[in-house]
């Protein structure tokens, strides 16, 4: 570390950006340093984004678990001649929509598994029938890999398949498929998706035809602290650019029920010292991010409350119909209350506001 770490993070709080390598050093931290770390982090989530603790109402819909790839950390996906694999019908979509605006969503994240049989039609059919069922209803859907896919079945460039999108319905698009940005570790987890060079790509061309995006980074698993600032590193980088990221959000790996897992190659899923720091650091290094979210579903509620006083000021959304993290193995529920949120958040004196996709207030 260059600095002293007292002086390090009192200069961080008041405008100073960390290099990567001060980065890399805060994510080794053990010990009390953990806490003033976190507590550094805090301070500077209370300049940047004030004491509210927001909240989506949103609603997952994932239309098939069918997938062409095999991700080495992913439990979800299943082959068509699996017995669990499904495809839902469009009579199937239509009731989850509906059950959508009975439920006062306001979000509807709509992210699949690369079906063999999918095209870009298919995608903008299933766009055009969220738009026409839930009028209202912000659509954050696809991912980078989505949008090569669907370029790569149908013969487009992914700047054509971005604007058809938009033209679809799409509002937002989701910032997945990031996983670790670092090709020999992507090389390991998840060899068949795009490198981190076309993730960065698209995700450009999002950003520069008005289409906004989460920015994820998914640890824990076979990856490096260096590798974890190498990450952070490229995203702030991208937002410096572009502006075009809505938020930040660390995804810890949910190892139980993974082919990286069970065959050796992956660890257990981060500690929750790793939870703590990254959460903590993604606040210090990415000082050009309003917003750090926590996903109660990866965390449980008690981390999740732990990274809201480490720099974090959003708890994700309610989740109705999630699936992708419960088939990782996953122990918290597919739903959480708003009355829940409530609960973690007014124990440590905060306050609880509902938000749009786009984090202004209802």
């Amino acid at each position: 570390m260059v600095k002293h770490l007292d002086a390090l993070l009192s200069d961080c709080v008041n405008g100073y950006r960390l290099t990567p390598d001060e980065a890399t050093s805060l994510l080794k931290a053990r010990g009390r340093d953990i806490f003033r770390i976190a507590g550094a982090a805090d301070e500077k989530r209370e300049i940047i984004a004030g004491d509210i603790i927001t909240f989506v109402r949103n609603q997952n819909l994932n239309t098939t678990n069918i997938c062409i790839n095999r991700c080495g950390f992913c439990g979800f996906s299943r082959r068509k001649s699996d017995p669990d694999a499904y495809l839902l019908s469009k009579q199937e979509l239509i009731d989850q929509l509906h059950r959508a605006t009975e439920r006062n969503v306001t979000e509807i994240c709509s992210v699949s598994g690369l079906h063999p049989d999918y095209t870009l039609d298919s995608y903008l059919e299933i766009f055009k029938i969220i738009r026409n069922e839930a009028q209202k209803i912000h659509i954050h859907a696809s991912n980078p890999m989505e949008v090569a896919y669907a370029g790569r079945k149908s013969l487009y460039s992914s700047h054509e398949v971005l604007t058809a999108f938009k033209e679809a319905g799409v509002d937002t698009i989701c910032g997945t498929a990031a996983e670790i940005l670092a090709d020999p570790v992507r090389s390991i987890i998840c060899p068949e998706k795009i490198s981190t060079d076309e993730w960065i790509r698209i995700i450009r061309e999002a950003h520069g035809i008005g289409i906004k995006s989460t920015a994820t980074i998914m640890y824990g698993h076979c990856e490096s602290d260096e590798d974890r600032a190498q990450h952070l590193s490229i995203i702030r980088d991208i937002q410096d650019e572009t502006g075009g990221f809505t938020e930040f959000v660390p995804l810890s790996f949910v190892h139980q029920k993974t082919p990286i897992y069970q065959m050796g190659i992956a660890r257990p899923g981060a500690t929750g010292r790793e939870d703590m720091l990254m959460t903590a650091v993604s606040r210090l290094f990415l000082d050009n991010f309003r917003n750090i979210q926590v996903s109660w579903v990866k965390y449980g509620m008690k981390m999740a409350q732990i990274g809201l006083m480490s720099g974090a000021n959003d708890l994700g959304g309610t989740l109705y119909e999630e699936s992708i993290s419960r088939e990782a193995g996953a122990v918290t529920g597919t739903y959480l209350d708003p009355g829940e949120m409530d609960n973690i958040v007014s124990d440590i004196g905060r306050t609880l506001r509902e938000r749009h996709t786009d984090y202004s207030l209802l």
